[in-house]
């Protein structure tokens, strides 16, 4: 499970109205059939208007100056495994989404208890993703895609009689980059737009900077966890937990729909591994024996080879972490909206 929350910009700037990311959002719609569309949905109901939403986040922002936030995205996006638990059923992905806002609500260190109820959220369910330029993939496969166009802009031009060369040599030379380039899909070399393969079903919510009666601020951009505050005379509670959230986010989906999460792609595994790569790897060789198995089989599907066995304890974890180091960051980066 990978979770992002990101304040929504429009270049340095903050966005004043919620508008044009519901248009964003409403773009896996366009030629579909009603029947097929997928609609916003908040805590009570399954069907939200795109216009609804728009007015009422939009609405939503009163004492906020122009320079703050409006509203935040929450991006959810589970791995293939979490999909296949729930055999991809937007049913079930949105009764998590209401338990997870619950857990969100939790997060918040505030005087008064804050629920689920106590928010102004909208979410919405997409199947698809599209490689964009930021991605990894499009910018190690960049330089590759240059010499290409390259090369045929100089076949045009020989084709042309503007300047001299061999045809045949020059598609040479292409074949060769487009065998170099690292990351191809279907034959075809990955480029921004592209549409990216499997399973790609994930969450997008919407969620006001202000609570549902537009009274108090609701920031999980907030550095602190918990702390407090003297304002006009009152101790005042602030803060998010954001480490309290994540982990919460998997224990709830795990709950819900009886997944069984392996250590290695758990929140506290990757925070482990970032932090302390060495008592990562003592908690991976030491899981049960079948856990253990399928930790290595998990890492194996993100980029990491099984290493050969070393002739001692040292050469092993060195050789063993520096493994892991390199795929889990291939994760990271070729995981959608990870967030970590």
């Amino acid at each position: 499970m990978y979770l992002t929350i990101s304040a929504q910009k429009m270049g340095s700037t903050y966005n004043s109205s919620v508008g044009n990311y519901v248009d964003y959002l409403e773009k896996e719609n366009e030629d579909r059939l009603p029947e097929q569309m997928e609609a916003f949905f908040d805590q009570e109901n399954d069907s939200v208007s795109p216009q609804t939403v728009i007015e009422e986040i939009d609405a939503n922002t009163a004492k906020l100056r122009q320079k703050d936030p409006k509203f935040y995205s929450i991006v959810v996006s589970p791995n293939k495994r979490e999909l296949k638990a729930i055999a991809n059923d937007p049913n079930m992905l949105r009764e998590y989404t209401r338990k997870l806002m619950e857990d969100y609500a939790k997060s918040f260190h505030r005087n008064q208890e804050v629920k689920a109820k106590n928010l102004k959220y909208y979410a919405k369910i997409e199947h698809e993703r599209t490689y964009r330029g930021f991605d990894k993939q499009v910018q190690e496969n960049a330089p590759y895609r240059g010499e290409i166009a390259r090369l045929r802009n100089e076949i045009r031009k020989v084709e042309r009689g503007e300047s001299l060369g061999n045809v045949i040599e020059l598609e040479k030379r292409i074949k060769e980059q487009e065998r170099l380039a690292p990351h191809k899909q279907n034959g075809q070399l990955v480029a921004a737009g592209m549409q990216k393969e499997g399973p790609q079903t994930h969450v997008h919510i919407i969620v006001s900077r202000r609570d549902v009666t537009n009274t108090y601020t609701l920031s999980p951009m907030a550095k602190h966890k918990a702390s407090e505050v003297e304002l006009n005379g009152k101790t005042v509670k602030r803060g998010f937990d954001r480490d309290s959230f994540y982990q919460s986010a998997e224990k709830t989906f795990d709950k819900t729909t009886g997944f069984k999460r392996n250590y290695v792609e758990s929140y506290v595994g990757r925070k482990a591994h970032a932090k302390e790569p060495g008592k990562f790897f003592a908690k991976v060789m030491g899981l049960p024996t079948k856990e253990k198995d399928m930790a290595f089989k998990l890492l194996k599907t993100m980029g990491v080879k099984a290493p050969s066995i070393p002739t001692n304890k040292v050469q092993m974890a060195a050789k063993i972490i520096k493994a892991l180091g390199k795929g889990i960051d291939k994760a990271r980066s070729t995981g959608e909206d990870m967030g970590y």
